[in-house]
């Protein structure tokens, strides 16, 4: 996530904030998309609570390896001030199983002033797929 793109949000730049997540994740690299926290970033993902940089950092080089062939999807939902909504879908296929899934969910985002985000609360349902019902490749 580019911290060029500072609150106050307007349409346009919750636009653009929400395509420079969607291109750092589909990265898969832990230390690009950590860049877009700020230090002590507060997270929550699913039932894992955790904060900062390192924590990001270490749980995606997490999730990446359990994750393989990652595609993501965001949409803005909503935006005010200094906070953003989006849904997501993903598709992944599970790295010991080679079972195609797919997860839909909501991340809600705050951000400094700099354009970082402090806070993440992030909830999603993952499911299987058949491979020939991928929507994202």
């Amino acid at each position: 996530m580019s911290k060029d793109i500072r609150p106050p949000f307007t349409l346009e730049t919750a636009l653009a904030k929400v395509k420079f997540a969607e291109d750092a994740w589909n990265s898969c690299d832990p230390e690009r998309v950590s860049l877009g926290y700020t230090v002590d970033s507060n997270w929550r993902n699913r039932t894992e609570f955790f904060t900062g940089r390192e924590a990001i950092k270490e749980f995606l080089t997490r999730k990446w390896a359990k994750e393989a062939n990652y595609k993501l999807m965001k949409e803005l939902w909503c935006y005010t001030d200094n906070r953003i909504a989006v849904r997501f879908e993903y598709e992944y296929q599970d790295a010991n199983t080679k079972q195609w899934m797919r997860c839909h969910g909501n991340e809600l985002w705050e951000f400094d002033e700099d354009g970082l985000m402090r806070r993440r609360d992030m909830a999603g349902n993952d499911y299987p797929i058949n491979e020939i019902d991928r929507r994202y490749r």
